[in-house]
């Protein structure tokens, strides 16, 4: 990776310079800090059956989502025992990974400007799926569209779910600031 002093994210440079001025006369904030910024985001592949039936496939899952990431996963584990599942306590289940400061960056650079685009029969992503805080949800059925991933080597191709963390106080403020890093919203 380049060299942390000289180097600023394309989106953070971005957000400084375009997104805060623009959100700040949009909802007439009086001070810079109440501008809704980006806090995380949290990548997650639950492997369910696969990983009840082969302990291996949370590891492939944990070695995806790491080069996707940039960063090291979490095995996720099940906090207690279901019989009718076949899932016993502590048993990995998944994996996950929180993405903070340019690495976070980095990271919705790459899945708005590469990934999505890869997406087959991509028509943007719902415009609804938003917490009531600020927060906004999303899946990717495959997460094989991230060019960091060598296609050849991928034994099972896994679902991943992006939650964006934001400041926002309403789903309307972190909805505008998505739209401002270019967020392909369909509706």
């Amino acid at each position: 990776m380049l060299d942390s002093e000289t180097y600023t994210p394309r989106l953070k440079a971005m957000f400084n310079d375009t997104i805060k001025p623009a959100l700040k006369e949009e909802f007439g904030y009086k001070n810079d800090m109440q501008i809704p910024r980006l806090d995380k985001i949290v990548l997650n592949i639950g492997c369910g059956a696969e990983a009840v039936r082969d302990s291996k496939k949370a590891k492939s899952a944990q070695e995806d989502l790491t080069t996707i990431a940039g960063q090291k996963a979490l095995i996720t584990v099940a906090k207690k025992s279901i019989a009718g599942f076949r899932v016993r306590e502590d048993m990995p289940l998944g994996t996950k990974v929180t993405l903070r400061g340019d690495r976070m960056y980095d990271f919705l650079d790459r899945l708005i400007t590469i990934a999505m685009p890869r997406i087959r029969d991509f028509r943007g992503v719902p415009g609804k799926s938003f917490d009531g805080r600020g927060n906004y949800a999303m899946g990717i059925k495959e997460h094989i569209v991230f060019p960091e991933i060598n296609f050849d080597k991928v034994d099972e191709v896994w679902g991943l779910d992006i939650v964006i963390g934001t400041t926002a106080k309403t789903d309307a403020e972190a909805k505008a600031l998505l739209k401002h890093f270019n967020m392909p919203f369909n509706s």
